[in-house]
């Protein structure tokens, strides 16, 4: 990646991060009645519970991978909504990637959009299931091959329990219908992801997690990742942390780093 592509891909990070200071220091003001963030990121799991009710919630981060001489950074977003306990809305998308090929070629762009309805369903104190409908609508450069080009609709069953007062286990099965795929593959992906998180002293946890992906006509892709997160107040939440490919079809490695926060109570 060029000099200047490299540039631009950093500052499309820290302008967002930076927007966020004013935020985290106010959250440190924060109550004991002010809700708690509920960070979905950076697993590809997500957990049944909802961000707070009315509360606009926004996830943002940046994350680099690669195999061999392709390269590929990103700055993930996602605004969460909770229309209730039980219902919510979700809006995720990449605000800008930078993509370089094997040929040295480097492209900046958006990514794909995706909107998703979320339903939760109780089943005791501590645990619940979860469905998702979502719409991902084609808005990336076609080199970012973050989608089939066209639109494509998935839907991801969830269940989450707290296997204990420090633990807690997130598990989720997802099936997409692509818009368009080769004529050797299926248009159906299924996606399986098991991620397991650990309350540490104080402020951090640390999260794990196994995930993989199956499409008839195409390679299985497998991967497992490791997060630390830190919470200094209520409203706010930083992770980073790196997943490694375990099959020759996923990235050989990525790194990320990313924050959760409130900002505004809508409803």
């Amino acid at each position: 990646m060029s000099h200047r592509a490299n540039t631009t891909a950093y500052l499309l990070v820290l302008v967002p991060l930076l927007m966020a200071i004013p935020t985290v220091a106010q959250a440190d003001l924060a109550s004991e009645d002010t809700p708690t963030v509920t960070p979905y990121r950076p697993t590809v799991s997500t957990p049944a519970a909802l961000s707070a009710p009315g509360w606009l919630e926004i996830e943002g981060g940046w994350i680099t991978s690669g195999s061999g001489a392709d390269k590929r950074q990103s700055t993930p977003y996602s605004l969460k909504l909770a229309l209730s306990p039980d219902w919510g809305i979700r809006i995720d998308g990449e605000a800008a990637v930078a993509a370089i090929t094997t040929d040295g070629r480097t492209q900046l762009g958006a990514g794909d959009t995706s909107f998703t309805l979320k339903r939760r369903f109780s089943i005791t104190d501590h645990s619940a299931f979860g469905l998702e409908a979502q719409v991902g609508a084609a808005t990336a450069k076609p080199l970012f091959q973050t989608g089939s080009g066209h639109t494509d609709y998935t839907m991801n069953g969830i269940f989450s329990s707290d296997l204990s007062d420090a633990d807690h286990l997130d598990l989720n099965y997802a099936v997409t219908r692509f818009g368009a795929a080769a004529l050797t593959e299926s248009h159906e992906q299924s996606r399986w992801a098991a991620a397991l998180s650990h309350s540490i002293t104080g402020p951090w946890g640390m999260s794990g997690e196994l995930s993989g992906t199956r499409q008839l006509g195409a390679n299985q892709t497998r991967q497992f990742l490791m997060a630390a997160s830190y919470s200094p107040s209520r409203t706010v939440a930083w992770d980073f942390g790196l997943a490694r490919g375990l099959s020759t079809t996923s990235p050989h490695w990525s790194v990320f780093a990313g924050l959760t926060m409130l900002t505004v109570k809508l409803l």
